[in-house]
């Protein structure tokens, strides 16, 4: 059973019920909007809530520090179970190092880590509470259960190295998507960062990052678009036989930001069959609100971390610092966000963040341009998202509310959560399965 928070989204509605000087409307206004709260809880409760890209850290995922406990990350199986959400996608993230052996080895060994992390979690910590999925059939079964999902993707293809057999050692351990680069060009594809500077190692895709699309294609992993430049998403569109995801992109249109994508690479998608999973990162999502906000939570946090005696680093300082560095920096920022985030909400005129609205604006932008079958939701939780009212696992019903609010149905909201991702890993799988057999 979800059990939900209810009280930023209920406060809400209810305030709405006021005029400017603070009088209650009429009863059956009121009456209203508890009615659509309630609506609202019984569709979060019915249907299956997927988000499919959750950074994490393994130091939280050990004996003594884990999952089960109330962590200060922003995905824990207590939060989870707080916010009514059903399936977490673990992310094996490595970061963009050098293109030599030493590199490839080093986040190979990252890689696996990660993967161990995640098992020993549904193994060894909290077997009752969470189980490993690999198909839809696994999703539905275990969330009839009553237990948590959790799925595994994989953010940046570095540490496939020149070998391309790790892809399949990667699906055997439960990978179920990857995107082929992440911040910087891989030895398989360009990035979008390339857009900063118009410099390109491969103009897409690599000889490598080809065979490596046409390997997932014939295992059953999903091709994830999020990172790669806009010319390799369209290679790999005209290589791949199966439809592919961005597991974490919003609309461009909305938000000129490189993570995003375009009104062309959504028309590319629709035709593809995929689907976008709109993300709750709001630099993605309304960069002027966002700047506005980060500039004011950042002169806090520098006085929080002059007091912890720690550097303040911004996010291209972070991309100098090795693996094992920036891990440890992450770390760092898990203690401090949460000093951070209770100080601000004592504090008097702090700018507008970026809410949920706003996140259900590209929703509902890209609904409009290319279907509601093509379009999903993640947050990018641990990893740099979170938006005002959603900001971790506990408040996950505040999605759903915002999208009752705005008048999509129960079906439509079992889509946009988990339906139409679930669908394009099944069309995907069902390609293997009639490869493997011919």
């Amino acid at each position: 059973m979800k059990k939900t928070i209810l009280s930023l989204s209920l406060l809400t509605l209810v305030m709405s019920c006021k005029d400017d000087n603070q009088k209650m409307v009429e009863p059956d206004a009121k009456q209203d909007s508890i009615a659509l709260i309630e609506r609202a809880k019984a569709i979060h409760e019915r249907v299956i809530t997927l988000d499919t890209h959750c950074d994490f850290n393994v130091a939280n995922f050990t004996d003594e520090t884990n999952y089960t406990q109330d962590l200060s990350s922003q995905v824990t199986l207590p939060k989870m179970s707080e916010g009514g959400l059903d399936v977490a996608w673990f992310i094996v993230y490595t970061g963009q190092d050098e293109l030599t052996d030493a590199g490839f080895k080093k986040a190979h060994e990252t890689a696996m880590g990660k993967f161990d992390a995640i098992h020993k979690l549904v193994d060894d910590i909290a077997p009752d509470d969470i189980e490993l999925a690999v198909t839809s059939d696994d999703v539905r079964r275990i969330v009839k259960s009553g237990k948590k999902v959790a799925m595994i993707g994989i953010e940046n293809g570095y540490p496939v190295g020149k070998d391309i057999a790790n892809v399949e050692k990667f699906y055997n351990l439960g990978g179920r998507y990857m995107s082929l680069s992440h911040n910087g060009h891989s030895q398989l594809s360009d990035s979008n960062t390339g857009e900063a500077d118009s410099v390109w190692l491969h103009n897409g895709l690599s000889d490598l990052g080809k065979k490596v699309i046409k390997e997932m294609n014939r295992l059953g992993m999903m091709i994830d678009v999020s990172h790669p430049s806009k010319e390799a998403m369209k290679q790999m569109i005209e290589l791949s036989e199966a439809p592919i995801i961005a597991s974490h992109s919003s609309a461009r249109a909305l938000c000129d930001h490189s993570r995003n994508l375009d009104d062309e690479q959504l028309e590319w998608l629709k035709e593809n069959g995929g689907v976008v999973q709109t993300v709750a990162f709001a630099a993605y999502l309304n960069t002027e609100k966002a700047e506005k906000y980060v500039a004011f939570k950042k002169e806090v946090a520098l006085t929080v971390m002059d007091s912890m005696n720690v550097a303040y680093l911004e996010w291209n300082d972070m991309k100098d610092l090795s693996p094992d560095e920036r891990d440890a920096y992450y770390a760092v920022l898990d203690k401090v966000r949460p000093i951070v985030d209770a100080k601000i909400k004592g504090m008097k005129d702090v700018p507008e963040g970026v809410t949920v609205s706003d996140f259900v604006d590209h929703i509902d932008y890209m609904v409009k341009k290319i279907g509601i079958k093509h379009v999903g939701i993640s947050s990018d939780f641990d990893g740099g998202g979170g938006i005002v009212g959603w900001n971790d696992a506990s408040e996950t019903f505040n999605v759903t509310l915002e999208l009752v609010k705005r008048g999509y149905t129960e079906e439509e909201i079992g889509m946009l959560w988990s339906g139409n991702l679930l669908r394009v890993l099944d069309d995907v799988q069902a390609y293997a399965k009639s490869v493997q057999k011919s």
